[in-house]
């Protein structure tokens, strides 16, 4: 009997998902069935909307009267501690499916009459910064109530840090949690990943190399917004491999408008063909820079580190060195010179065969240095194999595995205490003498 081609009976099956109704109500159902299971992932994820941390209580398909028109939200979250209660409606969408402006106003609408306090809606849209909504509705109607956004990324997220890294106590309960990752893991969740950089990214992919890009094109502007969710993407899932959340860096201004920072990006791709942005990791040296050149076709992901405060140029090199000691010879080590001396850059393998190669200015100070890995850039505008997500993605993750998880700050040696054995007396004096008493100038 081969038991290979068995099936394992799943918490929440797959199978049988036919269309995108069926789809959401599944996704629904058993997202918030285990939100309300899991006290621990039900908390990381209502908390910072203002629930309460009691249980949690959760509906799918409440049916409302608006207008004299019966609607009904996806779903309903409710958390109840003593006398205080918070309740949220929830919209969810799958796969490609877009939220929209009258949907979600409407619900808006419903909350507000019955006294609610929010509307979450999760849907596999990236919001265009943290605490922004990716569908722009009606400022009014958010005068009484809160209105929040996940992505499917980012509950995926959640539960599998809760589940890996900060842990649930109960087993079962642990259990349920990796079923539900196993299930919006599974392609037909409709939970999907980042997979299209949009109709846009060819005609001006090749606009760029051919140095044709105007400011004024709003081709631009969509590739810019479809980069800048990949860069949010890759944090999200940089961090759920680490435990960690990793951010995107923005400036206060990007925070407070996000059109300023596709602003920013168009800028760049229309002036020097390059997109530009950085990640924030918990307790890494730096930020990991990341530029794409469209014009070469190149990804070059680096970490910058201050060079030790003592010691001659090739003692700060070789400090670096073993450092990277088990990193690909194919990096790029570039040293940077105090008093804006021009830097110096040579492979990690030159480097480990001659450190003085990367010595070029031997009197002058090293004062900090930048790893590079520099890798090709996929031309396809979708995800697999040529794909320029992918290529993105698999920089940023081999840059951090074999450049930013292995650098550690320099710290100078504490001074040591020295014993009256260490100082040198000369035999022939005799030991109660004051010149034979321990110096500070004595070695």
């Amino acid at each position: 009997m081969d038991e290979k081609s068995w099936n394992v009976a799943r918490l929440i099956p797959t199978s049988g998902i036919n269309g995108a109704e069926e789809q959401e109500r599944r996704a629904t159902s058993a997202l918030l069935a285990v939100m309300s299971s899991v006290k621990e992932f039900g908390r990381v994820m209502t908390g910072p909307l203002g629930a309460p941390s009691g249980q949690l209580e959760t509906f799918i398909e409440v049916p409302f009267d608006l207008n004299g028109k019966r609607i009904f939200p996806d779903g309903l979250i409710r958390a109840r501690r003593g006398s205080k209660s918070w309740t949220a409606l929830v919209e969810v969408k799958t796969g490609t499916n877009e939220l929209t402006v009258q949907q979600l106003e409407n619900y808006l609408d419903v909350a507000r009459e019955n006294g609610f306090d929010a509307l979450i809606t999760i849907s596999n849209q990236l919001p265009p910064s943290p605490g922004v909504h990716p569908t722009p509705v009606d400022g009014r109607k958010l005068r009484k109530v809160a209105l929040h956004h996940w992505s499917w990324t980012e509950v995926l997220t959640q539960a599998v840090m809760q589940k890996e890294y900060r842990g649930v106590a109960d087993p079962e309960q642990a259990w349920i949690l990796g079923e539900l990752v196993r299930y919006l893991e599974h392609p037909k969740s409709g939970a999907m990943s980042f997979e299209d950089m949009g109709a846009q990214w060819v005609p001006v992919r090749d606009a760029v190399q051919a140095g044709t890009l105007r400011a004024s094109d709003k081709a631009a502007l969509d590739v810019s917004s479809s980069f800048d969710a990949l860069i949010r993407f890759a944090a999200l899932r940089l961090g759920r491999r680490l435990g960690a959340e990793v951010t995107p860096v923005l400036t206060r201004a990007e925070v407070a408008n996000p059109a300023s920072r596709l602003a920013a990006l168009s800028a760049g791709l229309v002036k020097t063909g390059n997109f530009s942005a950085a990640l924030r990791i918990p307790n890494a040296v730096s930020d990991l820079a990341i530029v794409v050149d469209l014009r070469s076709s190149k990804i070059t992901c680096s970490f910058d580190i201050d060079a030790p405060r003592e010691g001659r140029s090739t003692t700060r090199i070789n400090w670096l060195v073993r450092q990277l000691k088990d990193s690909p010879g194919t990096l790029r080590i570039e040293a940077h010179f105090a008093r804006g001396r021009a830097d110096a850059a040579e492979l990690l393998r030159d480097v480990r065969e001659n450190p003085a190669k990367l010595a070029t200015e031997p009197t002058k100070e090293i004062k900090s240095f930048t790893i590079a890995h520099v890798s090709g850039a996929g031309s396809k505008r979708s995800t697999g194999r040529g794909g320029f997500i992918d290529s993105v993605l698999d920089a940023v993750d081999a840059s951090y595995e074999e450049i930013g998880q292995r650098l550690k700050a320099w710290a100078a040696t504490p001074p040591r205490l020295r014993s009256d054995a260490e100082v040198e007396v000369e035999v022939d004096v005799p030991a109660n003498l004051p010149s034979a008493a321990l110096s500070s100038q004595d070695e």
